[in-house]
């Protein structure tokens, strides 16, 4: 994959904002998925099946990967943060390092979940990004996704992208995904969140 050197300190400088603060996200997000995201989850792990293999992609404190487990599927916890795999750790939950924009992502998956992390992937990646999540889902395999709604952007330290929702989806399906359910709530500090689930066709 072809990542221009712009995205790559972009990247860099996201993940180590992170370092410094994953113990103070840890306290600030809380343990429990919100109930938008509870929802494409339990529908993703149905879609998976008992036993199905999901992988996550930015576990960060590993609250959805935990949730995940307690509905009967395994879960590759993976996150480009090294701290975060860490604090996982600690508690018995190994993970992986994983970079999105950067690595493969193996599978085939019987889901891929992505919650508030492909915020971080500059708007000139994601088509890359999508279609590589794309490939790593076996036929009929589920995503879940969540973007913050907007039209703006974030440089320095922390590079977040914010993308309307009928643009995401319409990103979704080029990937060669169709979207299945979409659902809407306004998030900490009064900002909208989308969450997508969608589905490689069978």
């Amino acid at each position: 994959m072809n990542v221009p050197a712009k995205t790559l300190a972009q990247t860099r400088q996201t993940i180590q904002s992170y370092e410094d603060y994953a113990v103070r996200y840890d306290e600030i997000v809380g343990h429990i998925p919100h109930p938008n995201d509870q929802a494409a989850l339990e529908r993703a792990a149905a879609i998976a099946g008992a036993g199905g293999q999901i992988l996550e992609i930015g576990s960060g404190p590993g609250r959805d990967a935990d949730f995940l487990e307690a509905l009967g599927v395994k879960v590759k916890r993976t996150d480009a943060t090294r701290r975060f795999l860490e604090l996982q750790a600690a508690r018995g939950k190994p993970g992986e390092l994983l970079d999105v924009i950067t690595d493969e992502l193996g599978g085939p998956y019987d889901a891929v979940v992505a919650l508030a992390v492909l915020i971080h992937v500059p708007r000139d990646q994601i088509d890359q990004v999508l279609a590589k999540i794309a490939r790593s889902l076996r036929p009929g395999g589920a995503f879940v996704v969540s973007m913050r709604e907007g039209e703006g952007e974030t440089g320095g330290s922390y590079h977040t992208v914010d993308w309307r929702r009928d643009a995401f989806a319409t990103r979704i399906e080029a990937a060669g995904m169709e979207l299945l359910s979409h659902a809407f709530r306004v998030g900490r500090k009064e900002r909208g969140w989308n969450t997508f689930l969608a589905a490689r066709p069978s």
